[in-house]
Parts: structure tokens; sequence; C-alpha cells
């Protein structure tokens, strides 16, 4: 499947269609970290993201066109993205952390991004990008300080490297170039299940791995395919077209409404709890994203400071 041009059509009205098509996807990964807590329940956590890339893979690569990319992006990207990235995230949920703070935390990858693009690609962090990072972990430190022990440590140090992996590869679809996302994201997910169920013999042990494989039951079967099929293929499938043909500017920012499906559905299904200290964290990182996202359009700025200071890398 060939992915339409790039400027084909990236100037297209969102419209109610597209709307109501973009809230469907992040409705979809919202309610993808209630499906993971799901999932894990009994199974080897790094066993079923395991299972989610091969069936996200499979048959998906025998009608998607191989990524025009060079082998260390396409490998570089399955690794960060399906070992690291939901590996963790896996982990993370397994050893207790609910799958509200988790789909709320996992944004913190926007942060991860514009540090590491100016660190390696020398783009300027911009003064209202400085203010979200420093709310956004504000709010993780006062969630691990004020959540009274119910925040697992480890598992907020996990999610936080399982953000990281997430930038990671949003520099690597970056130097992708021009390549069709969705495409790179249904071939490296070939990359994946051999190392995550590698590690997952080490962690879980061997035995776990063959009984979840020999006697899962249905849930866990029906939950692989929603993370796969579901969350993977469909999610990012649609999601590509969307920008290719409205514009990232339009669409983009209506991907902050995932942790918000996913911090409802989680209080919804699991009946998840939010002490004042949750609160008060998740808060502070909400505040951030909008500041970061949108803080061009409201951060106060100087006539001194409007002006062109000279060129700049």
């Amino acid at each position: 499947m060939a992915a339409p041009s790039h400027a084909a059509n990236g100037n297209q009205p969102l419209g109610t269609r597209g709307l109501l098509l973009a809230l469907m996807i992040t409705l979809i990964w919202g309610l993808n970290f209630v499906v993971i807590k799901w999932s894990v329940e009994g199974a080897p956590p790094l066993l079923v993201a395991a299972l989610r890339f091969a069936v996200a893979a499979v048959p998906a690569v025998f009608f998607v066109r191989r990524p025009a990319v060079p082998a260390r992006i396409l490998w570089g990207y399955g690794l960060a993205v399906g070992v690291v990235q939901f590996g963790l995230l896996y982990l993370a949920i397994a050893l207790g952390l609910n799958a509200g703070l988790a789909s709320l935390l996992m944004q913190i990858q926007a942060f991860f991004t514009a540090l590491l693009a100016a660190a390696f690609l020398r783009e300027r962090i911009q003064p209202w990008q400085v203010a979200g990072i420093a709310l956004a972990f504000a709010g993780m430190a006062t969630i691990g300080l004020l959540s009274g022990g119910q925040v697992s440590v480890l598992g907020l140090g996990l999610t936080l490297v399982a953000a990281l992996g997430w930038a990671v590869s949003n520099l690597l679809v970056r130097a992708a170039g021009g390549a069709n996302v969705f495409s790179l994201v249904v071939w490296s997910s070939l990359i994946a299940p051999v190392p995550l169920t590698l590690l997952s013999g080490v962690v879980s042990g061997w035995d776990a791995v063959a009984h979840t494989l020999l006697h899962g039951g249905w849930e866990l079967w029906a939950a692989v395919l929603y993370m796969g099929l579901g969350n993977t293929v469909l999610g990012f499938g649609v999601w590509s077209l969307l920008i290719q043909r409205h514009g990232a500017g339009r669409v983009a920012p209506l991907s902050l409404l995932v942790p918000v499906f996913g911090l409802v559905s989680s209080a919804l299904l699991y009946h998840e709890v939010f002490p004042p200290g949750k609160v008060a964290g998740a808060a502070l990182i909400a505040v951030g994203l909008l500041l970061h996202v949108f803080g061009r359009r409201v951060w106060p700025t100087s006539s001194r400071a409007a002006r062109p200071a000279g060129p700049h890398p």
C-alpha cells in the first residue's frame, strides 16, 4: 500500500469526517492502556508485547510496501518502539503502574523529543517549551513524592525510559525524510517480537512463556488482536493518512486527547483512585503539555525578543 504524496492534500481543512476519525483513533489509543493492563494480568508482559508486534506485522507486511529507508533506520525504529517504548511500558503496568497515569506519563515523550532535537539537531528550545518541561517534571516529582507510596518508583522510572524510546523513534522518523510512516511502523514490527520473546524468557521464565502460548485464554488473544490490529495497524494507518491529507498542525494536537481517554477509561473500568498527590502531579504534567504544544500562541514576547537576533544554526 503506497502512501499518498505528502504534498498532495496536506492543507485540506479537517472537517467533520476527519475530526471524527481523529477522535476515534485517539479513543483507540487511550483505551489501549486499559487493554495493556488487562492483557498482562497473569501473562508475561514482554511476551504480550512480542505478540502484539507479531500480529501488527503479519499479515500486513504482505500488503504494505517496504519503506524506502536505510536498514539502520528500520532496525533503530523497531528496537526503539518495540523493545524500549512498549516493552518497558508493558513491564511498568505489570508492576502496578495504573493505566491512566501511564497514558499521561508517556506524553513526556514530547519534552524528550524537544531535548533530543536540541542536542542532536541543534534546534533551539523556545521559552514556552522550557516552561512546559519544568512543569511536567515538577508534576512527575509531585506524583513520586505525594502519592503516598501508591506509585511504583520502578514502574515510574520504566515509563520514563519508555517515553525516551518514543522520543528516539520520533527523531528516527525525521531522519527517514519523506518515507511512508505507516509502512515504517508495519515493517519495523517484524523486528521487535524476537528480542522481546527472548527477554521475556529471561525475566519471566520459559515455563511462563510456554504456558501462556499454549494455554492463554480468549481474553489474552482478544487483547493482542486489539493492540496489534486496532491500535497499531488501524490506528497508525488512519492517523498517517489524516496527517498527509490535513497536515500535522491540524491533526497532531488532537493526540493530547489520548491521556484524557486513558485516564477516564482506567477510572471507569478499573476504578482507579487518584489521591491529591496524583491529581496535582497529573495537572502539572497536563498544563506543561498544553504549554509545550500551544505556547507559541500565548507566550508573551517583548519587542526586543521579537526582533531577529541574527542567523541561527
